[in-house]
């Protein structure tokens, strides 16, 4: 079945890094992949506008702009990326990021978007940028990953699936995860991240689905108590693992709230130096 896969794009160099990845992480699928860059006018050129004819000329000459690097990506990617399963589209649209892909995601049947991240810059850092943040936080019905600008993916050999063991994961949440190890033939690495380890009946029993979800694919199970926050607890295990994806289910609200907000603690930044991959919660 084919995939579209949409990459938002701001010509910077951690958006054509995103590109790179999104190309080499689904090589084997068919996939149609739609560039897409969104732009808005500054607020302060347009109030100014006595005319609507200004504005109407500035809107042009973004457009226009807009068309112009995005046919740049495209010859390049024709050029460089001969992936007979792989067809390419550019979108250029006037708006708001997190809208436009809201429209774009049933208008293209979109099932998941890779951007890239610059990740952490300045000391009020939260973990990546604030367009990755909006777009994790906005879209709820996509796979999305994050890619870090500095971050050279060959292959997906491992991952980390942080996990409280609080949720039940139906078949359908894991299916893209499920499809991508089976690709790569990945281990995947349950990590529980706690302050107690003690686990309730429901967390028992779903832990033992999470392994039948896993049956056929190289699985282990690890645990750490909290040292600074579970973001650090995270990124540090997923260094040290050397593994290459941090994969998240938005059912974790309470704790994905916490690792897109957490504030440096003891100058600790979760910087993302390894893509995150968050699937959606189907179930609404």
């Amino acid at each position: 079945m084919m995939k579209n896969i949409l990459l938002p794009t701001d010509f910077s160099k951690n958006a054509w890094n995103a590109i790179f990845m999104a190309v080499k992480l689904y090589a084997d699928m068919e996939c149609k992949f739609y560039v897409l860059h969104t732009f808005e006018p500054k607020k302060e050129n347009i109030a100014g506008f006595k005319s609507s004819t200004r504005a109407g000329v500035v809107y042009q000459s973004l457009a226009e702009a807009s068309e112009g690097q995005l046919g740049e990506i495209m010859e390049y990617l024709e050029k460089n990326h001969k992936n007979p399963k792989h067809s390419f589209g550019k979108l250029s649209i006037s708006g708001g990021l997190v809208e436009t892909i809201r429209d774009l995601v049933p208008k293209y049947d979109i099932d998941t978007i890779v951007m890239g991240t610059k990740g952490a810059t300045g000391a009020k850092s939260v973990f990546m940028g604030s367009n990755a943040v909006n777009v994790l936080k906005g879209i709820k019905n996509c796979v999305t990953v994050v890619v870090p600008e500095s971050y050279d993916f060959q292959k997906l050999e491992s991952l980390v699936f942080p996990t409280e063991y609080v949720h039940f994961f139906p078949k359908n949440v894991l299916q893209p995860l499920l499809k991508l190890i089976t690709l790569w033939n990945s281990k995947v690495k349950v990590f529980h991240v706690a302050q107690t380890f003690g686990l309730s009946e429901t967390q028992k029993s779903n832990k033992e689905i999470l392994k039948k979800r896993f049956a056929g694919h190289p699985t282990s199970f690890h645990k750490v108590v909290i040292k600074t926050t579970v973001a650090e607890a995270i990124r540090q295990f997923a260094e040290e693992e050397r593994t290459d994806m941090i994969v998240l289910t938005n059912y974790s609200h309470d704790f994905f709230d916490k690792l897109t907000q957490e504030p440096v603690v003891k100058k600790v930044t979760f910087r993302t130096e390894i893509p995150l991959m968050v699937l959606p919660d189907f179930q609404g």
